[in-house]
């Protein structure tokens, strides 16, 4: 099965081009026209493509906040913005600056290269528990009884933030920027309010979670 790629390109003529050009080699593309809602849609992604200009957010900002949320997924800037400290900036986070204008050919072959070096993730579900997480397109989360658990999509986003990292405390800052896109609040409840509804659907009993684990003072962790 082909990766799922994440596209950031605000104009449509080369978007649509590039589009066209990664569908024809088999890649799933998600085109965003902003970096407004990377953090959220690069769930089950493999690799980012993202220009530098962009209305709103620029493409290092987005960048940035993409590698700090998910730091083993590589990021290819491709910009028309030449100057060598524009590529040094990019080079800072991303993993390959690809200059417009660009041949569609030399494209895929960083692509390619990048997500060799990677390594796509494998598809099969994730067990945790007595639950099967299936990441890809089909975001499914499974009972062992084979009853299908219906999340809401920021309840599904924290949950896969929490399961790409494994074992590891994430803070509560990290998971509210990577699924909300925005900083965090000193003191914002929106998170502890999912997490718990998160737990009631997921949890065989979510007053004493195995899950999804509060680590006080710090954050949450998910183990298996």
């Amino acid at each position: 099965m082909s990766a799922i790629l994440l596209y950031i390109e605000d104009d449509r003529e080369i978007g649509s081009f590039v589009l066209e050009h990664l569908r024809e080699r088999n890649y799933e593309v998600k085109w965003l026209r902003s970096g407004e809602r990377a953090l959220e849609e690069v769930t089950g992604c493999q690799l980012v493509i993202l220009d530098v200009m962009l209305p709103g957010l620029d493409g290092f900002t987005v960048g940035q906040r993409l590698k700090r949320a998910e730091p083993g997924i590589p990021i290819l800037m491709l910009s028309a913005r030449t100057a060598i400290d524009d590529k040094l900036q990019g080079l800072q986070f991303a993993d390959d600056y690809v200059t417009k204008p660009f041949h569609p050919d030399e494209l895929v072959a960083r692509i390619e290269v990048l997500l060799r070096r990677t390594g796509e993730p494998s598809r099969e579900p994730v067990k945790v528990k007595h639950l099967l997480v299936y990441e890809a397109e089909n975001r499914i989360v499974q009972a062992d009884s084979g009853e299908e658990i219906p999340l809401s999509g920021k309840q599904f986003h924290i949950f896969m933030y929490l399961l790409r990292h494994l074992g590891q405390i994430m803070t509560k800052e990290q998971i509210y920027e990577s699924v909300w896109g925005e900083p965090y609040l000193e003191g914002d409840k929106t998170l502890m309010v999912h997490i718990r509804y998160l737990r009631e659907k997921i949890e065989r009993d979510p007053a004493s979670p195995e899950i999804v684990e509060t680590i006080r003072g710090l954050g949450y962790r998910v183990r298996r």
